[in-house]
């Protein structure tokens, strides 16, 4: 005790002495600069790529008192008289296009283990929806907005078959319950007659809602647009929802939505751009200057005026001719020095900034580096690898629950029994080492016998090949090798044991009591060695 109270009076001496006021707790307002739909809107226009777009959101987020927009240079506005040449790398869109082109093309066919009878009807429901087109567009939508949810229905105008839709954030909200999505409401807009109308599907656990309201927010009935009219509410059986909901990454700003790809890049893009457009415009600028006496100033031959300059191709200036009596004029060239390599560092410095974290520059094509050999290509190739495998993790799991959904849904609609489902998910390697390589590294741990002929068989294959191939190739090299695979002897009771043989039965006994006649041995006498002679 005596200890206790000799450290609290070191603590209040040392607070004194330093004269430590506590906080005082007064708040600190933080103002958004964007709401969700604007957030989702900027995101869009810099995934579209086109510069007028881009510059019109950000000039108009500068005037609305965004002060780190003012300071961005999309929103920069040049002097009277002066225009500033504004130019989009494009980056943004074409990353999210690869990375759901790499996604989509290395996955392979989904297949339904349970029930069997499946396969057939869910074949041709992936042909009537091409699922990968429509799989490949929600992952755009997903990465470029943030969230999004698939969206089951039927039209019988269309087809028999239910139809699978994508519906993206802007377009979609949700309702949570202890943390998990209970309800997905679909929002879609109608025009009648300069009227407009907002359509909300309630698409909950066995049960689809339809709600119509107009521009004010008033409820309104179904039958004001007449392309709804026939629309009910509805309910069915089968613990199921007729929405799959997708995100790949949680926005720490929105909770329970999405977060875009873009939104921790912004600032990096437009640094990329301001470097770009800067790099052409110094390009621009270096170009020779010819500076050219009056009395030797091109004319135009119709009028007699002289030729104006033109940027592009006959760039000079008009200087006066020197009027020295031994004078001559003549034309002068100069151009300044542009620092090329400066340039090109600040690129890099800026494309990596844009990369980082979210795929490697190797994928896009472009080569930074000029000298790196294919094991180094791999390693950047990580960066890929990683968003890659964070997609897939989450289409691993929102794949099955979209093919049962469907499924369900389709068996409702016929009225027939509602049985679970069981399907498989599966992608192919990316960016593995060559098929030689593999064998070279497989071939050296077989020769060291610490790998089996079953794991070889997988590690050189991996998920290109099914388990039935892997096990008939496994089976084959096993044959080829002379490896026979012999059934273990079971023991019996009397010192015997049940053996199998290829050649006849000496003494066959009927020991299971189902007709089906063994050789019994008995181990007390010694046996002949198979192929060895007695």
């Amino acid at each position: 005790m005596k200890t206790m109270k000799k450290d609290g009076w070191i603590k209040t001496m040392v607070k004194n002495w330093l004269n430590i006021q506590p906080a005082s707790g007064s708040s600190i307002m933080i103002q958004e600069p964007l709401s969700y739909e604007a957030n989702v809107m900027r995101n869009r226009i810099i995934y579209r790529g086109d510069p007028s777009e881009i510059e019109q959101f950000f000039k108009q987020a500068a005037d609305a008192g965004d002060t780190v927009a003012q300071g961005r240079f999309w929103a920069a506005v040049p002097s009277n008289g002066l225009r500033i040449r504004k130019i989009h790398s494009g980056l943004p869109g074409i990353f999210v296009d690869i990375l759901a082109s790499i996604v989509v093309s290395d996955m392979l066919d989904i297949e339904i283990s349970q029930p069997a009878d499946y396969t057939d009807i869910w074949d041709e429901i992936v042909k009537e929806n091409d699922l990968k087109e429509i799989l490949k567009g929600a992952i755009q939508e997903a990465l470029v907005v943030g969230d999004g949810a698939f969206k089951i229905s039927y039209d019988t105008d269309l087809t028999v078959l239910p139809i699978m839709e994508f519906f993206s954030g802007e377009q979609v909200s949700y309702k949570y319950a202890r943390g998990r999505i209970k309800e997905v409401l679909f929002h879609t807009p109608y025009k009648v007659e300069n009227k407009t109308y907002e359509l909300t599907e309630h698409y909950g656990i066995n049960f689809i809602k339809y709600e119509l309201k107009d521009s004010a927010g008033n409820d309104c009935s179904i039958a004001n647009v007449p392309e709804l009219a026939s629309l009910t509410d509805l309910t069915f059986s089968g613990d199921l929802m007729l929405a799959v909901p997708m995100m790949f990454y949680k926005s720490p700003k929105w909770k329970g939505r999405g977060r875009s790809i873009f939104d921790r890049k912004i600032d990096h893009f437009d640094a990329l751009d301001e470097i770009i457009s800067q790099w052409q415009d110094s390009l621009r600028l270096g170009r020779i200057k010819r500076y050219i006496p009056n009395s030797m100033i091109p004319m135009d031959p119709n009028t007699g005026k002289p030729i104006g300059p033109n940027p592009f191709d006959n760039q000079f200036i008009a200087v006066r001719g020197n009027m020295a009596e031994t004078a001559k004029d003549t034309i002068v060239t100069d151009q300044p020095k542009v620092d090329f390599e400066g340039m090109l560092a600040t690129y890099i410095n800026a494309l990596d900034l844009c990369l980082q974290g979210l795929i490697s520059p190797s994928t896009l094509g472009i080569d930074v580096k000029k000298l790196d050999n294919a094991e180094a290509q791999r390693e950047k190739e990580k960066a890929t690898l990683y968003t890659r495998n964070e997609i897939i993790t989450v289409l691993t799991k929102i794949l099955p629950e979209l093919v049962t959904a469907v499924l369900k849904a389709h068996m409702n609609r016929l009225e027939k029994p509602i049985v679970d489902v069981e399907c498989e998910v599966g992608f192919g390697e990316y960016a593995n080492p060559s098929f030689e390589a593999q064998v070279e590294t497989v071939g050296k741990a077989a020769t060291s016998q610490i790998m089996s002929i079953e794991t070889q068989v997988s590690e050189l294959y991996g998920d290109s090949k099914d388990d039935a191939w892997k096990a008939a190739e496994v089976s084959r090299i096993k044959n080829e090798r002379g490896i026979a695979e012999v059934q273990q002897p079971s023991v019996l009771p009397g010192g015997f044991k049940e053996v199998n043989t290829n050649g006849p039965a000496e003494h066959p006994v009927d020991i299971r009591g189902d007709g089906k006649l063994s050789d019994i041995v008995d181990e007390k006498k010694p046996q002949a060695a198979p192929g060895l002679g007695t």
